[in-house]
């Protein structure tokens, strides 16, 4: 079986999976699957395998603590009332983005992608999902909590489906080797 075929199998089959395990049996720890799948797709985006992972899981988790900190600053710093709420989110927003490029001389987070897609889906679930209020909280509808715990979940599924993808091809290999001799 060609690769690609058996990533789409492998890929599909465990999408539904994890689509219908968030939504239902797992659905108290509020992982978000649209954030599992960014991650899963930047596990492949970083080259798979085990750097891939940990390239995945540290820019991605990174860029998350750095939209909770700028989300933070807009928030429980109250510069937005003399500002405007527009300049000082913009100031916010400016200084981590700022901090997120900048720590990509550190060799561990210099994927400025994978760490914009952490930013990204926190600020994300943050604003569009109303949850602002629960910043500081320890819950599962804290972004910062929520949001990691469903990119380092996307990322494992990212590693576990080139596994599984991989050892779909290995008999196509070893047939076509063992014809061509």
């Amino acid at each position: 079986m060609s690769l690609v075929v058996a990533l789409a199998i492998t890929i599909g089959v465990m999408g539904g999976i994890a689509t219908f395990a968030v939504l239902g049996p797992l659905v108290v720890l509020n992982l978000q699957i649209w954030a599992m799948f960014l991650a899963w797709a930047c596990f492949y985006h970083t080259g798979g395998k085990e750097a891939g992972l940990k390239t995945t899981i540290t820019n991605n988790v990174f860029g998350a603590v750095m939209a909770w900190v700028a989300l933070l600053m807009i928030t429980h710093i109250p510069l937005g009332a003399s500002l405007g709420l527009p300049a000082w989110a913009g100031i916010c927003v400016g200084a981590t983005v700022f901090v997120l490029i900048l720590a990509a001389n550190i060799p561990a987070l210099s994927v400025i992608p994978a760490g914009f897609y952490g930013y990204a889906a926190t600020a994300a679930y943050a604003l569009v999902g109303g949850h602002l209020a629960t910043l500081t909280s320890v819950s599962v509808l804290n972004p910062l909590i929520v949001i990691s715990l469903s990119l380092i979940v996307g990322a494992a599924l990212g590693y576990v489906s080139e596994k599984i993808a991989g050892s779909l091809t290995k008999p196509a290999v070893a047939a076509y080797q063992q014809r061509s001799r």
